[in-house]
């Protein structure tokens, strides 16, 4: 399920130069259609997490697969009418949103005791970020592949996503339903005092996470949707089949990653997070050198800098934010990281305005510092959470 969610997403982002070439629409409204899944997303996480804290993790996951399932549907309608695409960007962004809150919440839940007595918590909490981004590298090169060799591109693009979303739903619906009903616990307990274990740790969200978040998708953005756009002068033929190797170099990369993430995160608790952010802003530097000398096999070098950062964010992100959370509130706090993370989705578009006035390598350049500060600034307060734990 997490997958069909990632691969639903990059499959739009794949074919954007093919929109534009095939159907002919226009720079700003391929990137409002790239803008438009996140204006969906953002309302399904906040509604889906406390939705799935209330109602249980089965019932609003396998919903939100359903709509999934039919976003993709409505995209392939786009192909003859192209008035199907906003619809089916916005349902794609509002289940895939409703999908991460309940489903990461289900899969932690399923990988800790007691459905799995042996695992890891650190570990438990990552993996709905491990097979999103799974996701995230397969939907986006297979629907470049497929547009590129395949006929009728815009509509057999999506096929697979319908065959892996309806596969998914018919296995996932056996899986136990893991959320805890505290409230109605209480409520037969005859208690009516409030639950302060139930609290999320809101200064802990507050430095920790909220920093970092907007980087998460801010980074494999630039890497998969921004640089092939900057350098694809010289790709006469191969535009798309490059624009698919990106997507799936962004979001593989943070795959790779995720070992060294483990490592980092065992030898102190925010240096994933430190490391992430510090990796992207390289990413970003070395950005402006491709996209100044249009160098394609530059860019994929920056893009998988990019997502190697995205990797060690999302992971830290996920933990963090699942170690804020009571097991009463997980769905809800986690979908908060999610809506913060996926506001960076935007950045392409906000690039694509502020282009008017400034090129894109000053653009790129200035992404690069803020990325840099926003790292010395999640040090900074993680010493001064430090110091304040610190007796005197």
């Amino acid at each position: 399920m997490m997958t069909a969610s990632g691969w639903s997403a990059n499959q739009f982002s794949a074919l954007l130069s093919a929109y534009r070439s095939e159907l002919g629409l226009s720079e700003s409204t391929v990137t409002g259609l790239f803008a438009v899944y996140v204006v969906g997303l953002v309302p399904g996480l906040l509604l889906g997490g406390p939705l799935a804290d209330r109602r249980g993790r089965r019932p609003v996951a396998l919903a939100a697969l359903a709509v999934n399932l039919l976003s993709s549907c409505m995209l392939m309608a786009g192909s003859a009418a192209t008035g199907w695409l906003l619809p089916g960007r916005f349902l794609t962004g509002l289940s895939a949103g409703a999908l991460l809150a309940a489903g990461s919440a289900w899969v932690k839940e399923l990988s800790c005791p007691p459905y799995a007595p042996d695992a890891a918590a650190g570990t438990a909490a990552r993996r709905s970020g491990l097979f999103v981004s799974a996701g995230f590298a397969s939907g986006g090169l297979v629907a470049a592949l497929i547009a590129q060799w395949l006929p009728h591109p815009m509509a057999t693009a999506y096929v697979p996503h319908v065959v892996l979303a309806a596969v998914a739903w018919a296995v996932a619906h056996g899986a136990p339903e893991t959320g805890r009903r505290a409230d109605r616990t209480r409520s037969e307990a005859g208690s009516n005092a409030p639950d302060r274990a139930a609290v999320p740790d809101w200064r802990r969200f507050r430095r920790a996470v909220l920093p970092l978040a907007p980087w998460v998708f801010a980074a494999p953005a630039v890497g998969f949707a921004t640089l092939p756009g900057l350098v694809d002068g010289g790709l006469a033929g191969w535009r798309t089949v490059y624009a698919g190797i990106a997507t799936a170099v962004v979001p593989g990369s943070g795959l790779l990653v995720q070992p060294l993430a483990r490592r980092l995160a065992a030898r102190h608790r925010t240096a994933t997070g430190v490391a992430g952010l510090g990796v992207i802003a390289a990413g970003l530097a070395l950005a402006v050198p491709a996209a100044a000398a249009a160098r394609p096999g530059l860019a994929l070098v920056a893009a998988a800098l990019l997502g190697a950062g995205y990797g060690l964010a999302l992971s830290f992100g996920l933990t963090e934010a699942a170690a804020a959370a009571p097991p009463e509130r997980l769905a809800m706090v986690t979908s908060l990281f999610w809506t913060a993370a996926y506001l960076g989705m935007l950045t392409p578009y906000a690039l694509a305005l502020l282009s008017r006035w400034w090129s894109m390598p000053v653009l790129l350049a200035a992404g690069a510092v803020l990325a840099a500060l926003t790292c010395g600034a999640l040090a900074a307060l993680d010493r001064g959470a430090e110091a304040d734990r610190t007796p005197a």
